[in-house]
């Protein structure tokens, strides 16, 4: 996937939580759980944005690791908004899917990049098999 498809797709992620917090009830419970989910699901796509933009490989693979906690909390919001009772599991199992799936592609992409920014030597050593020669 592309970096500008992978934009799209937090970005469009995003929109989905905005849409699920505004659906949510009136309590006072949901609308604080909300405004938490809120903040750390737009945060996603803003943070991987920042990535890309980023300066330098230390910078990039700082960024990408602000998304990865991003996301890895807006999985928490959604899973304690089920969990208590205030969004039927059904409701919020596409967007906890496509979270982790984002999650997953974000903690690959900080582990290329880490090994990518490491000299050439020491890239040898850590891909080569314990029991290789």
């Amino acid at each position: 996937m592309s970096p500008t498809e992978f934009k799209r797709r937090t970005f469009e992620y995003g929109v989905r939580i905005v849409r699920l917090v505004e659906a949510l009830p009136k309590p006072d419970s949901a609308r604080i759980l909300g405004r938490q989910l809120l903040r750390s699901g737009t945060s996603v796509g803003a943070n991987y944005r920042a990535a890309a933009r980023a300066r330098s490989k230390a910078e990039f693979i700082a960024k990408l690791g602000i998304v990865e906690e991003e996301c890895d909390e807006t999985l928490y919001w959604l899973e304690m908004l089920s969990e208590i009772g205030l969004v039927k599991p059904k409701r919020i199992e596409a967007l906890h899917t496509e979270g982790t799936e984002i999650l997953a592609m974000i903690v690959s992409s900080i582990v290329t990049a880490r090994l990518r920014a490491k000299p050439l030597r020491a890239r040898r050593k850590i891909t080569k098999l314990p029991n290789s020669k």
